[in-house]
């Protein structure tokens, strides 16, 4: 009986000496990644065309974007965010490449990366588990870029998303 009151109370003091700094420091992680960067968002809102996809090595390797198509046939595409509500739209179009079409919910965090999640029709963001995740790069009144990071040979590269605003 005594073995076990002793278990018991070790058992009792384990669970009870967790680290503060530890749970203070995820805590903090959390609380600012889900903070958004209402500015930059706002600076996003309208209609944007992908004018141009760069990354080193673009002539001998291709990029499959987003999941869904090479890197080359996303050029020309069009991209509706709105701020307001994070959600938008984007469909390429490239005459050589298949067609897509898809709403996106989006938003940036206040670490400057681009949240995105490419959803089928009708589907709930909240049900889609899977996105991407962009760092947003010098954003103007008339273009803005959005770097993505590949794994070439063990070598992290960006990949580099240039958007104009749509006329």
């Amino acid at each position: 009986m005594k073995k076990i009151f002793f278990i018991c109370l070790i058992a009792t003091m384990f669970f009870a000496c967790k680290s503060a700094s530890t749970t203070a420091a995820s805590s903090e992680a959390t609380t600012l990644s889900t903070k958004l960067d209402k500015k930059t968002q706002v600076a996003l809102k309208g209609n944007w065309v992908l004018s141009n996809v760069t990354y080193p090595g673009s002539d001998y390797i291709k990029v499959n974007s987003f999941d869904l198509a090479d890197s080359k046939c996303f050029i020309g595409s069009t991209w509706s965010f709105i701020s307001n509500n994070n959600k938008g739209t984007m469909a390429l179009t490239a005459p050589s490449c298949t067609s897509f079409s898809s709403p996106i919910v989006w938003s940036i965090n206040n670490q400057g990366l681009l949240v995105l999640k490419i959803l089928d029709a009708g589907e709930k963001a909240k049900k889609v588990r899977d996105g991407y995740l962009l760092k947003v790069g010098s954003v103007t009144e008339s273009s803005f870029q959005l770097i993505d990071n590949i794994n070439v040979g063990g070598q992290v590269k960006d990949v580099t998303y240039q958007f104009q605003r749509a006329n």
